[in-house]
């Protein structure tokens, strides 16, 4: 094993943050700084939990099954995100991953599968999904963990939106305004955003008639072209983050560069 210079991982762990304290690592986080990293004592890990911001860890010790890690000082405070739901429709696994992948790195707070008429795929493994949101979030540097829950019908989560809440239904439609031109308007008032994309054959007529009827949905398009449900999720999100998400703030200064593997 060789000691690496600098902050070689950053790592998600459960247990509570702060100065002095000793985190055990097993299993597959142990694995790889071990056996992967080949990290000795003394290197230096970043930890997060989601709660307590972002701590430097200096490894304390090494044994066969696991590592102990010292927890040494603050690099990052928590901060507060903004509050982005996604919606969309479940589609195949490998396309699926490029969902929850690209929602963890553009900052959506909770991901919401729904099922729609013509949905598909119609189980996922939430184990798998949870486990890639980790090491999305592990390695675009993000401090917090969006939620992702159990699937369900679509007019099932809609009937438990809240009504000053505003949701994005992606569409083709003709009629539907340009995104960007909805997100200018004045929508202080709103209480919650949620964009909502369909699977690939789009959203069905009697669902586009239900959804015009709900006072909390808004139709907009993604442009001219039709575009893949994975591509509509990342365009769609990308212009919420732009116009009224974190994306008009500069990027935090970070005490550290992850060393090159």
């Amino acid at each position: 094993m060789v000691v690496n210079a600098g902050v070689r991982a950053r790592l998600h762990v459960d247990q509570e943050l702060d100065t002095g304290q000793f985190i055990n690592l097993s299993g597959n986080q142990s694995h790889y700084l071990k056996n992967v990293l080949r990290l000795a004592p003394d290197a230096e890990v970043a930890l997060f939990n989601g709660k307590d911001g972002e701590w430097l860890a200096r490894i304390d010790r090494v044994s066969q099954r696991s590592i102990s890690l010292e927890v040494r000082r603050l690099l990052r405070a928590q901060a507060v995100e903004p509050e982005l739901w996604l919606m969309f429709a479940p589609i195949k696994r490998a396309r699926l991953d490029i969902i929850v992948q690209k929602a963890v790195e553009q900052g959506v707070s909770r991901l919401i599968p729904v099922f729609t008429e013509r949905t598909e795929v119609k189980r996922l493994n939430l184990v798998r999904h949870r486990a890639n949101i980790v090491e999305a979030a592990e390695q675009c540097e993000r401090l917090t963990l969006p939620k992702i829950v159990e699937p369900r019908a679509i007019f099932d989560v809609l009937a438990n939106f809240p009504g000053d809440g505003c949701i994005l239904v992606c569409v083709e439609r003709g009629d539907a305004d340009p995104i960007h031109q909805v997100l200018q308007e004045d929508l202080a008032s709103v209480g919650r955003f949620a964009i909502l994309c369909g699977p690939e054959g789009g959203f069905s007529d009697t669902e586009l008639d239900a959804f015009g009827k709900l006072c909390f949905i808004r139709f907009v398009s993604l442009g001219p072209r039709i575009l893949r449900a994975e591509t509509a999720v990342i365009s769609a999100v990308t212009c919420w983050q732009v116009t009224l998400g974190d994306w008009r703030r500069r990027p935090p200064m970070r005490d550290f560069n992850l060393a090159a593997s």
